[in-house]
């Protein structure tokens, strides 16, 4: 198979030097790349700026902001089977970047903050009969909120995992259907993990 990965987080720019991101590093998307790979799929992966090496015969495509995700998602998706969103997307960003660079005054600084592009809905929505695996990063009410985003994304299966998992060496997913049902649950360092998943994806029909 030809899968598409997303990793890393994104950015968006208040003004030339100060942005929006997460802490997150990039581990668990590059992970499953390299597992993919090691099952013997091809990868694009679509990533945030983060401090690590794409596996060898990854395909990377660099970006930086939740927009310039969604556009290289977008245009690489229809030659791909399958995709696997494990990107940390930047929920929000100003609705207007200044020009230069924000001086300080001794006042209070209000930005009014508007949504970036959902990338995983808008290949849940396109994906024909490519199956599409999210990731939901959640705090509380973690079930129910993770399965109104497989539904809200459509989804064939969302990857719940917690806050603890951002920068971390380890991860502990639990693999959500569209009927609610926790079909498997993986825990231990981000490249086990990934290889469990994309065994997984991987099983007979």
């Amino acid at each position: 198979m030809r899968i598409l990965i997303t990793a890393g987080p994104t950015r968006e720019y208040l003004d030339d030097v100060r942005y929006l991101s997460n802490a997150s590093s990039g581990r668990m998307g590059y992970a499953l790349a390299e597992a993919c790979l090691a099952a013997g799929h091809s990868v694009v992966m679509v990533s945030g700026p983060v401090d690590l090496r794409p596996p060898a015969g990854c395909e990377l495509l660099a970006v930086e902001t939740t927009a310039q995700m969604r556009d290289a998602c977008v245009r690489r998706f229809p030659e791909c089977d399958g995709v696997i969103a494990a990107a940390a997307v930047c929920d929000y960003k100003p609705k207007q970047r200044i020009t230069g660079k924000i001086a300080k005054t001794g006042e209070p600084v209000t930005i009014e903050m508007i949504e970036t592009d959902d990338v995983l809905a808008e290949l849940g929505a396109t994906k024909g009969s490519r199956w599409v695996v999210g990731f939901a990063l959640e705090a509380t009410n973690a079930r129910e909120n993770a399965l109104q985003k497989l539904r809200a994304k459509n989804c064939d299966w969302i990857a719940l995992n917690a806050p603890t998992a951002i920068g971390a060496e380890t991860n502990r997913i639990e693999l959500i259907d569209p009927t609610g049902s926790v079909v498997q649950t993986w825990s231990g360092t981000k490249t086990d993990v990934a290889r469990q998943l994309v065994a997984w994806i991987d099983r007979p029909s």
